[in-house]
């Protein structure tokens, strides 16, 4: 009876009396792990990427911007402060502004906001404080427009021109004292028109009397938790809805509604679809690459039967049974396909690593994902070489002993 130690000693050592066709036959597993590594890597970061980015645009934010002028007045921010799980809520009215600062002149969003704004849209300040409920002509700029949108530093207490464009083709300048600079995100995500960076902001009161308006055009919402975003969600469109008027058959129609709404949770779904759909195209093409690889184990044990008939008659008529001969080139299949997919799992880090990088997305290599790449190894070496195995073991001694 062959003993494991015994057979892994003689696989290795046909192993390695063969290099180059050793090393033809792990390249298969070597592309197939690799791939597979690096493939499922970009898709968990990309995963982790699109949750970062969209927590830097708010903390369990739930978005409601109107359709239509005259739809938020004051009731409706009352209506959705008193929802409950709401934490806090901004209003929001934005324009696009002609803004001079020492003579020079840009066209810049400026956002009407409250207090409250930063703490739901996760604001970190680079200099200076946001606004408070109590200030009136100062503002609160972001990093682009502070460092590099007029060509020359704006800083706290510097004075800024604003001027509006009324309904009514009037034009309103007024003067703004910068009162904070914010921190750049480096988010990519637009779909709340966060981007700060980009932006100006200023009390919303002050901006509603400059324009001669008492409505709003959203408001930014922050609910108590993660795990409450969509239920908070849910019940400020039914309590918005029907301090609107719309009728309830119609709650779940939005083109009856004057409003968008949307909330954190919706974009993780979205975003998580997205990752998950290109980690199955990334995988799926890796998974090619390691059938491609097994055919090529397969092809090699087989030639590697062919050129060891003698050899193989040899041990039978030495008392090796036919289990014995079989396990032999399992356990030389296996020894293949681990080799391959420690040096596979090695270069996928680093094409992953590479890729990572490239693209700007976090590096994530689960453990989960170190031992797929050995099991897959494994797996795929002992399917690979069933096959030429039992045709090894089945091989008649005497015959096996004739061939030249």
């Amino acid at each position: 009876m062959l003993s494991l130690s015994q057979a892994v000693n003689i696989s290795l050592g046909s192993i390695s009396s063969s290099k180059l066709r050793s090393a033809l036959t792990t390249l298969g597993i070597i592309i197939g792990v690799a791939a597979v590594i690096a493939n499922v890597s970009l898709g968990v970061s990309f995963n982790q990427y699109f949750d970062d980015e969209i927590g830097a645009i708010g903390s369990n934010f739930v978005v409601i911007f109107s359709q239509n002028i005259d739809v938020f007045f004051d009731k409706e921010l009352e209506v959705i402060r008193n929802t409950p799980g709401v934490e806090s809520v901004s209003p929001i009215k934005q324009q696009m502004a002609r803004v001079t600062y020492m003579s020079t002149s840009r066209q810049i969003d400026i956002q009407g906001v409250t207090e409250e704004y930063a703490e739901v849209a996760n604001f970190n300040m680079d200099s200076g404080t946001f606004l408070s409920d109590k200030d009136r002509y100062v503002a609160v700029i972001g990093a682009d427009v502070a460092y590099e949108k007029f060509g020359k530093k704006v800083s706290v207490k510097n004075p800024i021109d604003i001027t509006f464009r009324k309904e009514d083709g009037d034009v309103v300048t007024r003067t703004f004292i910068v009162k904070g600079v914010i921190q750049d995100p480096n988010t990519t995500f637009t779909q709340t028109g966060a981007e700060p960076e980009i932006r100006i902001f200023i009390p919303i009161a002050t901006m509603n009397e400059i324009l001669g308006r008492d409505d709003y055009g959203g408001f930014y919402v922050k609910a108590q938790s993660l795990e409450a975003v969509r239920e908070t969600s849910d019940e400020i469109d039914r309590r918005l809805a029907r301090s609107l008027g719309v009728p309830g058959r119609d709650l779940d129609n939005p083109d009856a509604k004057p409003y968008v709404l949307f909330d954190q949770i919706e974009i993780l779904e979205q975003t998580s679809q997205l990752s998950s759909a290109l980690a199955t195209l990334l995988t799926s093409v890796a998974l090619i690459s390691l059938i491609v690889g097994s055919i090529g184990i397969m092809n090699i044990m087989l030639v590697t039967v062919a050129e060891r008939t003698r050899e193989i008659g040899l041990l039978k008529s030495l008392g090796y049974s036919e289990k014995d001969v079989l396990s032999l080139f399992i356990i030389e299949s296996i020894i293949v396909g681990l080799i391959g997919g420690i040096l596979g799992t090695g270069l996928g880090i680093g094409i992953a690593m590479i890729a990572n990088g490239f693209l700007g997305v976090p590096n994530i290599f689960p453990l989960s994902l170190i031992l797929l790449g050995f099991s897959i190894s494994v797996l795929v070496g002992l399917f690979a070489g069933v096959y030429p195995a039992r045709k090894a073991a089945r091989l008649n001694p005497v015959e096996a002993l004739r061939k030249e």
